[in-house]
């Protein structure tokens, strides 16, 4: 595996710390900061040809012009499964025998900082080989819930600022330049204001942040393709068509859980209403990738809101999203988090996980 700094200076720092607490190394707080050397870019030497994929209209396509659509999963944070044991190759491997052309990395803050930096982009290195050794690629996501300008979140997991986030993107941004294997950066997985309880989130805000993470993203690699979510936790892009970001290269995403779309009485017809008119209309004109979907049945394991529903979800938002060319990787391929697709770490594969397992294997 590639490593980020030069031999020397690393073997400098394992004499001065110790092989033991390697790991631990702070490399922004040694006494001789003026040594350390700057990030390198990832050596794209050690993957195989990988075509990039790109924007145009309201499709993706790949490096010969031909419409794609990105069709995955989603799995846990690296830095959790490599704490539990199940970071390996053999997972990337089990989601290709699932029928995956994606795969998308959350990564909280949280895990962000404790993991420390440099010991996390090593995890994302390890990915990008994983995957583009599969032919896979990734969507690389920046997992925070609330509203970053205010800086108010759901929870503690999420809790971030815009500088940590900025500065994110501009490392994972040069990191990962000229990579294909890495084809969207989600700029922030679920923008809301909780119903008021962080604030008023306001989207013309909300699109000059974004607009600015694009140009830090832009400076350093104009192949990725960014990816803006909409409010109320990434459901609704109302008001991308009277504002749309104003970004060449740019998709949207939304996370059309079952209980968003709340119509009476409940049919599906007036459930693809309800889609289309809170951010379906949307593919029209752009392209759009749902980063989270799935379902659990009331009572099931995690059963919570938004996800709960009796199964008539999955056929519904398949058949609405393919026939839009929507692309989407289904929540979660990990069975702690819910909605899961399975049971165990044999990948014994729940309700849900059966269902979107047939799907993918289709096509």
């Amino acid at each position: 595996m590639l490593r980020i700094f030069k031999t020397c200076f690393v073997a400098a720092l394992l004499c001065f710390v110790g092989v033991a607490n390697a790991s631990k190394i702070d490399l922004e707080t040694i006494a001789e900061w003026w040594n350390i050397p700057y990030p390198e870019s990832f050596d794209t030497s050690q993957l195989k040809t990988q075509g990039f994929i790109h924007v145009k209209g309201n499709q993706f396509v790949d490096a010969s012009g031909k419409h794609f659509v990105f069709r995955g999963m989603n799995i846990a944070s690296p830095d959790k499964l490599l704490k539990q044991g199940q970071w390996k190759k053999s997972l990337f491997a089990e989601l290709k025998d699932w029928g995956v052309n994606t795969i998308r990395l959350p990564v909280h803050p949280i895990g962000w900082r404790s993991s420390g930096k440099y010991n996390y982009i090593e995890l994302i290195d390890e990915a990008v080989v994983w995957a583009n050794e599969l032919g896979i690629y990734l969507i690389l996501d920046w997992h925070s819930i609330g509203y970053l300008p205010n800086g108010l979140f759901q929870h503690p997991m999420y809790k971030t600022n815009v500088q940590e986030t900025m500065e994110f993107w501009q490392f994972v941004a040069a990191r990962y330049k000229g990579v294909p294997t890495i084809a969207v950066y989600e700029i922030f997985n679920e923008p809301t204001d909780m119903g008021g309880k962080a604030g008023t989130a306001d989207w013309l805000e909300w699109k000059a942040f974004n607009e600015q993470v694009i140009d830090v993203i832009y400076a350093h690699d104009k192949q990725v393709i960014p990816l803006v979510a909409g409010f109320n936790w990434a459901y609704d892009l109302t008001s991308v068509i009277e504002h749309p970001i104003e970004r060449e290269g740019i998709a949207y995403v939304s996370h059309p859980y079952p209980q968003k779309a709340k119509p009476k009485p409940r049919t599906k017809d007036a459930v693809y209403a309800s889609w289309t008119e809170k951010w379906g209309h949307v593919s029209a004109k752009y392209p759009i990738i749902a980063t989270e979907l799935g379902w659990v049945e009331e009572g099931g394991f995690g059963a919570h809101i938004p996800v709960i529903d009796d199964g008539s979800y999955g056929p519904w938002i398949i058949e609405y999203m393919e026939a839009r060319n929507i692309s989407w990787t289904a929540w979660c391929f990990d069975p702690e988090w819910s909605p899961t697709m399975i049971h165990d770490w044999d990948f014994k594969p729940t309700e849900q996980g059966k269902f979107f397992k047939k799907v993918l294997q289709a096509y």
